[in-house]
């Protein structure tokens, strides 16, 4: 857990971990949809953002450093206004530079080849639809262990008293190769009980049972056959300060396997 700052409280900006679930969300005016525009609304504008996304996973630690990164249309099977939809959101340079020093010791490098993937823009199109809020990715090392994640959370936890918004984008569930997808609205037992299992401790401020999710035993790898959805919840929680909040939102299952909680920490 991070010191609380003495100083300019209301600048303190939320550190988020959206549950994004399907890109199609991206078209659709749903409960999780609806409340992403809400958080929009709620809270000032951030000088910028830095989004960890499960759909930068990669080698290293990199960060778009573009000052008009592209938008990424990485998924297949939807219709075509997907493919056309852009989220022109300017990149920063200047917070790029400034997250590559904060994370020097962990090799982190600017990059100029990556953009705003689903992970981010399907999201921040419902958060900032007018995409005028500058933003940066960090990219997920698949190298690492899961400590080493919240341990980068907790270093860029000053920039949200810094006026910067921290995301990540994920899904505490997320097994899409036992989906049910004729019920939309159902959630198998496995993935209820893993769920409530990380709730708690995050209500508890444990993050070291976050951390240690596989031993919560066989559930645990249901729920996460592949870290790469669950691991940008590790950042956020890793950013959490004393003073922090914790709530739930869009807390349901979706087609079985496929946990929708967004967390937020203000």
């Amino acid at each position: 857990m991070q010191e609380s700052p003495t100083t300019e409280m209301a600048a303190v900006m939320p550190a988020i971990f959206f549950g994004h679930g399907s890109p199609g969300n991206v078209l659709e005016s749903n409960q999780a949809t609806k409340m992403w525009a809400r958080l929009g609304a709620e809270f000032p504008t951030p000088k910028g953002i830095i989004c960890v996304s499960a759909h930068w996973y990669t080698q290293g630690v990199g960060v778009t450093a573009s000052k008009n990164p592209k938008t990424i249309h990485d998924f297949g099977g939807f219709p075509p206004a997907m493919y056309e939809m852009q989220y022109p959101a300017p990149g920063s340079p200047e917070l790029a530079q400034k997250v590559v020093s904060i994370l020097s010791e962990e090799g982190a490098v600017l990059d100029d080849s990556w953009g705003f993937d689903h992970g981010a823009w399907c999201v921040l199109k419902k958060v900032y639809p007018k995409a005028d809020v500058p933003l940066v990715q960090l990219s997920i090392h698949s190298g690492q262990p899961p400590s080493f994640h919240f341990k980068l959370g907790e270093k860029l936890a000053k920039l949200r008293q810094e006026g910067y918004l921290i995301i990540g984008s994920g899904n505490i569930v997320h097994n899409l190769s036992v989906m049910d997808w004729g019920g939309r609205n159902s959630s198998f037992d496995w993935a209820t009980r893993f769920g409530n299992y990380i709730r708690e401790a995050i209500v508890n401020d444990q993050p070291e049972s976050v951390i240690k999710y596989p031993t919560f035993g066989p559930e645990a790898n249901q729920s996460v056959p592949h870290p790469d959805h669950f691991l940008p919840l590790l950042y956020v929680l890793g950013a959490r300060l004393e003073q922090d909040s914790v709530r739930f939102e869009s807390n349901y299952v979706e087609y079985g396997s496929l946990d929708m909680t967004t967390v937020v920490l203000s």
